[in-house]
């Protein structure tokens, strides 16, 4: 993906209430070796760029006065309740240096499991993305999460899912729960008594 920025030169809070007011979002980018540089870029555009998940977790080509250099997103915030990027921050990537991201998960063939289809449990996520270290060309969009196996009880873990080739999950030595098949309490006292009324 590429993001168009501009040279930003005036400092501190007043400039950067004169941009955003022109429509457009103050911003830094740091790392690497070279010293850190504010810029700026169209608000719109970023707005709608920040809604796409592939902005969140791909290497992103920015462009800054006709030279294109590799960054990642790392930061961003937002007005408290206006629709609003208030500041952006971008890291420079070197392709030989692993980054360390979070990647969001993609949970599918829930409906085709046995914890679903026989046991009428339901699959909660208990995380949503996952911390992993790899080159940035192996920086994966998403990490997809098989759950056409599970069980009726059981839980997925870091551990039973397939990684891309060359990343890492970041996981400090935990195997981390990543989804839970539960059956409602309500549906388990039914089949109770269904039992029950079948020995009489």
């Amino acid at each position: 993906m590429k993001v168009i920025a501009f040279p930003r030169t005036l400092q501190g809070s007043g400039a950067s209430r004169r941009l955003r007011n022109s429509g457009q979002t103050p911003g830094i980018i740091y790392g690497g070796t070279e010293a850190p540089v504010t810029i700026a870029l169209d608000h719109n555009a970023l707005f709608h760029a920040l809604k796409k998940e592939a902005f969140h977790s791909s290497i992103l080509d920015l462009e800054l006065d006709g030279k294109t250099q590799q960054v990642l997103l790392r930061d961003f915030q937002m007005h408290a309740y206006k629709q609003l990027v208030l500041h952006v921050d971008f890291q420079r990537v070197d392709a030989t240096h692993k980054v360390h991201k979070k990647v969001a998960l993609h949970f599918v063939n829930a409906e085709v499991s046995p914890a679903v289809k026989l046991g009428g449990a339901i699959i909660s996520h208990v995380m949503n993305e996952l911390d992993v270290s790899c080159l940035p060309a192996d920086l994966p969009e998403f990490i997809t999460v098989d759950l056409s196996k599970m069980e009726a009880g059981q839980s997925i873990h870091v551990n039973d899912i397939a990684l891309p080739a060359g990343v890492t999950a970041v996981t400090h030595g935990q195997n981390l729960t990543l989804a839970i098949a539960s059956v409602p309490a309500g549906a388990v006292a039914a089949e109770a008594a269904e039992e029950e009324a079948k020995k009489k």
